[in-house]
């Protein structure tokens, strides 16, 4: 299951941190867009938790390796989700913060690029 979880994740994240990188203006203007739609933040955060549970109900696994890798990110995404379905406008407020540091998306987009070569490699490698 791992390296199944790992061919999804590694290829989404690789073309997201391209994007995040070569596009940051437009990726802004986007994440400016989405923090004005309340509904769209809680339709998002339902997305995330379905997307994290599926993940940890499948590979809930806590051996130190990197597969935990995979788990800790299940994690995140449910947590993330759950953060905006009952805290949608400090994940606003949050997201307005980020949003004023425009050098962050690329540094992210390098990280989010370095994590998703490192997924990928597990799965395909």
């Amino acid at each position: 299951m791992s390296i199944w979880i790992a061919k999804l994740l590694g290829p989404v994240l690789i073309v997201l941190s391209i994007h995040m990188v070569t596009a940051p203006k437009r990726l802004q203007e986007t994440t400016e867009q989405f923090l004005e739609d309340s509904p769209l933040i809680f339709v998002s955060g339902i997305l995330a938790m379905l997307a994290g549970l599926s993940i940890i109900n499948t590979h809930n696994i806590w051996e130190w390796d990197w597969r935990v890798i995979i788990t800790i990110f299940g994690w995140a995404f449910f947590l993330s989700g759950a953060s905006r379905v009952i805290a949608g406008r400090a994940v606003k407020k949050i997201g307005d913060t980020f949003m004023q540091q425009p050098t962050m998306t690329r540094v992210a987009g390098v990280a989010w690029g370095a994590f998703g070569l490192f997924v990928a490699y597990k799965g395909y490698g």
